[in-house]
C-alpha cells in the first residue's frame, strides 16, 4: 500500500524565517558592544543590509581576519490590531570581520552561527542550509495590506469564515481578526473576555503568487457558506 503525504497547510519555521527576513522593515543589530535600530530597510529586508554565509565556509580574502560577534533580531509584528501583536521573534547569530556601520550602504557578510525562530508554538533552530534553500513566501509583501482590507472593508467575511470553525472555539467570542496571511491559507485570531486562540484555515491548494489569493479565499468563502457546524473541524 502506498503512503500519500499529507499536503503542507502551514510554513516550515525554515520558510517563515526566511520570509520574515526579507520582508522586514527594520532590525535591531547588536555588534562589537553596540546596538544599532535599523528602521528603514528600504523593502530589501535585513538580507539587503547583511548577507549570511556558510558556518563551515573557510574561503575568501578575509579568512583569516579577526572576527567580531553580531547578532540580528527581527520581530514579526501583526498588521490587525489584535491582542499581543508580535507573531513572531528571529535572532540570527554569527561572526563578521568588521563593525556594523548604519552609514554603509554595503552589505556587512555574517557568518552564520544560529538561527532562531520564536513563536507561540515555542522555539525552531533552523540551520544555514534550511534557510538557505527555503522559499519566500510570495505574500510575504503584500500580506499586511491584504489583511487591512480584509478587516476594514469586508468584516462581514470574517465573521462568515468563522463558519469553518468548530463552535467551541467560538464560545464566548467577542472579536475575530485576520491575524496572517500565506500561501497556505489564513489565520483568525479569536479574542474572548478571558484570552484568544488561533486557528487556520488552510487554502484548497497553496498559491504560488498574490494573483491567486481572491480565488482560494473565494472557495474558502464558498465552503462556509455550505458549511454546517455541526461537522466541520478545525483545520
Amino acid at each position: 500500500m502506498r503512503l500519500h503525504a499529507r499536503p503542507a497547510v502551514q510554513p516550515t519555521p525554515a520558510e517563515r524565517m526566511r520570509s520574515i527576513v526579507l520582508a522586514a522593515h527594520s532590525m535591531t543589530v547588536v555588534c562589537d558592544g553596540l546596538e544599532h535600530e535599523i528602521r528603514d530597510l528600504d523593502g530589501a529586508g535585513a538580507l539587503g543590509r547583511v548577507h549570511l554565509h556558510d558556518p563551515d565556509e573557510e574561503s575568501g580574502p578575509d579568512q583569516h581576519v579577526p572576527r567580531l560577534p553580531m547578532r540580528l533580531e527581527l520581530t514579526d509584528i501583526a498588521p490587525a490590531p489584535v491582542r499581543d501583536r508580535v507573531r513572531a521573534r528571529v535572532t540570527l547569530t554569527g561572526l563578521v570581520a568588521a563593525p556594523y556601520r548604519t552609514d554603509s550602504a554595503e552589505s556587512v557578510c555574517m557568518r552564520l552561527d544560529q538561527a532562531v525562530l520564536e513563536g507561540p508554538a515555542g522555539r525552531d533552530y533552523v540551520t544555514f542550509r534550511q534557510l538557505e534553500v527555503a522559499r519566500t513566501d510570495p505574500l510575504a509583501v503584500s500580506e499586511a495590506s491584504m489583511l487591512h482590507h480584509l478587516a476594514d472593508a469586508h468584516p462581514e467575511l470574517v465573521t462568515l469564515l468563522l463558519r469553518l470553525v468548530e463552535p467551541a472555539a467560538t464560545r464566548g467570542l467577542v472579536r475575530a481578526l485576520p491575524l496572517a496571511l500565506d500561501r497556505y491559507g489564513i489565520t483568525l485570531r479569536l479574542e474572548s473576555a478571558t484570552g484568544w486562540r488561533d486557528v487556520r484555515l488552510a487554502f484548497p491548494t497553496p498559491v504560488d503568487d498574490a494573483d491567486q489569493v481572491g480565488l482560494q479565499t473565494h472557495a474558502l468563502l464558498a465552503a462556509a457558506r455550505r458549511a454546517s457546524h455541526s461537522h466541520l473541524p478545525l483545520v
